[in-house]
């Protein structure tokens, strides 16, 4: 952990200098990584593999003025406390993901859905720094736009429809008026979430466990 902290402070004293914001919380996030699995401050932590990308991708949207911060395990970044963009790993790359990408207008198709039934969040996938460099004037493009969206106070349209509620969940709420409740009580967005995990299993008894479980 002393190695992988002097490994984040020397590449921004080296590439970067003192004038940027930095949240000393987002420093664990590079040290210990997010915290969602087990793996937290192992070297198999998944943030330890996109290491220079990271802190490129870091030092890229600082350069942009937006104000840092630590959510929900992973850095953050904020526009009069307002979220843009998020900056994290997975096990297949790393990534940027714009909070309400789809208003961007993406001319140049660099944006893609994180599954498809994303109705708002946008992602920059990146699995190397020289794919970083390349667009870096597109990607700060791309954040400062969602700044001036933010500005606007543009909103993602959500779809109002929810897709067929299955009937696997349908006997659930008969069995259980309360789990109802709470799923009423839901926002729409999350009520859609929920429906589409439930019913993408081909056999009942995969749906079933799904209910089950969440």
């Amino acid at each position: 952990n002393s190695l992988a902290y002097q490994t984040v402070s020397a590449y921004f004293s080296q590439n970067v200098g003192g004038n940027y914001k930095m949240n000393k919380s987002v420093d664990k996030y590079f040290i210990d990584g997010c915290g969602r699995c087990p793996n937290r401050g192992t070297p198999d932590c998944k943030v330890h593999a996109w290491t220079s990308e990271l802190l490129l991708l870091r030092k890229t949207v600082l350069d942009c003025g937006l104000t840092e911060e630590s959510k929900w395990g992973a850095p953050c970044y904020t526009f009069q406390n307002k979220n843009i963009l998020m900056v994290s790993a997975l096990k297949e790359y790393c990534c940027i993901s714009f909070f309400k990408g789809s208003l961007l207008n993406d001319n140049k198709k660099l944006l893609v859905k994180p599954g498809p039934n994303s109705q708002a969040v946008r992602l920059f996938k990146f699995r190397n720094t020289s794919d970083i460099i390349k667009i870096e004037s597109d990607i700060k493009a791309y954040i400062f736009e969602s700044i001036e969206i933010e500005k606007a106070g543009l909103n993602v349209t959500f779809k109002k429809g929810l897709e067929p509620i299955p009937e696997e969940l349908e006997s659930k709420f008969e069995e259980d008026p309360v789990l109802k409740t709470a799923f009423d009580s839901l926002t729409t967005g999350r009520q859609r979430g929920y429906i589409i995990h439930f019913s993408q299993p081909k056999q009942s008894k995969t749906r079933v466990s799904r209910i089950e479980k969440c």
